[in-house]
């Protein structure tokens, strides 16, 4: 019972590492630079977009109703 036990801890620890759900920090980043930068220019990049998708999440990108002027978002005046 106490060998299987054993086993199944393992089992479960190797799973949760490989999943990454480590208690540990474990490299998030390639150690070979080429890949590496690739990949930060990635996450970069996908943070530098994140700024938008809040505003459409919001609904801020829309144009604003509170002008003394129609706005309707169609063409023309």
């Amino acid at each position: 019972m106490r060998k299987f036990l054993v086993a199944l801890v393992l089992t479960v620890a190797a799973v949760v590492v490989a999943e990454g759900c480590a208690p540990v920090p474990l490299p998030h980043y390639s150690a070979f630079p080429p890949k590496r930068v690739e990949e930060l220019l990635v996450d970069s990049e996908n943070m530098r977009q994140i700024g938008d998708e809040w505003q459409r999440f919001w609904f801020l990108d829309q144009p604003s109703h509170l002008t003394p002027f129609r706005t309707h978002g169609g063409l023309g005046p």
